[in-house]
């Protein structure tokens, strides 16, 4: 690994004013990603602004019919809170299916949709639940987040604070996870909000995405057996040694009758 200097942010404003001064720099929360990627010499930032522990990014609460949590929150607490399990089942549910038990305990939520693995499990829960990333500059959508893979809408120095996530009618979420990494190889999260069913699928693409088919046929009722004549089209699904693009087209289709199935029973 070459080398670089480690800024431990003492704040928000700290750590926007360290990232403004240090333009090469990488933030840093829980380190998952980011570290390996380093390792692997594929990210060469002059400096590491750690952030994980600062209490303005912590916490976990409901006000009225949303759901905040801070950015630095780790995957282990989302998974075992009990006001996340009371609000929003999937969304723990989904936590807990991250990685493994070390993964699960340092990685946050913020960095997680920063980073925007296109296999990462988040995604699919802010999108298809139209959560809202309020960054230290400003509030932003789902639908205007995610720009493509480990790409999303925020600017240089810009830095996740929380992320709050309207409470659905009901949620599932499944996913046919990687049996080394427990990366979703196809992940299918399904909300029934007050804006109608949306489903936001992981894992199979380039990118989190909307699958459209789905919710045409969920809004005419949430019942079993919907999704069971869909096909999803497989030319713009990924492609690698783990799995062809049908293959993946087909893990869609059987996670999303899994996540049915949920909400049904």
């Amino acid at each position: 690994m070459f080398q670089f200097s480690y800024l431990k942010a003492k704040s928000l404003a700290d750590a926007a004013a360290l990232a403004k001064t240090n333009p090469d720099a990488k933030l840093m929360s829980g380190g998952m990603t980011l570290l390996p990627t380093l390792k692997q010499g594929l990210a060469q930032p002059s400096h590491l602004i750690d952030i994980g522990g600062l209490s303005e990014l912590s916490g976990i609460e409901v006000k009225g019919d949303t759901l905040i949590i801070g950015a630095a929150t780790r995957h282990y607490d989302v998974a075992s809170s009990a006001a996340v399990k009371k609000a929003i089942p999937a969304l723990a549910y989904l936590a807990s299916l991250i990685g493994d038990p070390q993964v699960r305990n340092r990685g946050t939520l913020g960095g997680s949709v920063a980073n925007n693995d296109p296999a990462a499990d988040y995604p699919a829960a802010v999108l298809a639940l139209n959560a809202k990333i309020i960054t230290n500059r400003r509030e932003i959508a789902a639908e205007d987040f995610f720009q493509g893979m480990f790409a999303t809408a925020l600017e240089e120095g810009e830095i996740i604070v929380k992320i709050a996530f309207p409470l659905p009618k009901h949620a599932a979420y499944e996913k046919f996870p990687h049996p080394a990494s427990g990366y979703a190889m196809a992940g299918v999260f399904i909300a029934e909000t007050t804006s109608g069913v949306r489903v936001a699928v992981t894992g199979a693409g380039p990118g989190v995405f909307r699958w459209s088919d789905a919710e045409a046929a969920l809004a005419k009722g949430l019942k079993a057996g919907v999704l069971d004549k869909l096909k999803v089209a497989a030319d713009d699904l990924n492609e690698d040694f783990h799995a062809t693009r049908e293959y993946r087209a087909n893990l869609v289709q059987v996670m999303g009758k899994r996540a049915l199935q949920k909400l049904v029973a």
